[in-house]
């Protein structure tokens, strides 16, 4: 599963998922996207399970990247655990995502495997999803 081999700090704040991404919002290594409609917090064993999905579809073919990395600790306290004594410890990583953001890219395969591997993958996924193309034109 995906983690940070070390961080600054090792709790984190919850923090908010208000607004659009605005960068990683367009496909750039690939031919096909996968790209998020909704804020969440995504982590690492649902990316895995999403992978997993992906490359079984297209029987290891083509080319796969994961645009997103989960890097932010969420901390659970203890089940039956009075209030007080301090946050809890770490248990689980996830990604932040918000509105916009491209998740995996695919390319190398034909556009209906792509679309189908990547509707396999959404569906592992606690959001919306779209399946979304590279634009043709190069320079914006």
């Amino acid at each position: 599963m995906l983690m940070p081999k070390r961080t600054k700090y090792r709790k984190h704040m919850r923090g908010r998922m208000c607004g659009t991404e605005t960068r990683g919002a367009e496909v750039q290594f690939g031919d096909f996207g996968l790209q998020a409609l909704e804020p969440a917090w995504i982590n690492s064993r649902q990316i895995e399970a999403a992978r997993k999905a992906m490359s079984r579809s297209v029987r290891r073919g083509g080319q796969l990247w994961i645009r997103l990395f989960p890097d932010k600790s969420v901390s659970k306290k203890p089940a039956e655990t009075r209030m007080g004594s301090g946050k809890g410890n770490p248990e689980f990583w996830v990604a932040v995502i918000k509105p916009g953001r491209v998740l995996f890219e695919m390319s190398g395969v034909e556009a209906k495997e792509a679309k189908e591997a990547m509707w396999l993958a959404a569906q592992k996924l606690p959001i919306k999803c779209r399946v979304i193309e590279k634009h043709a034109g190069g320079a914006q």
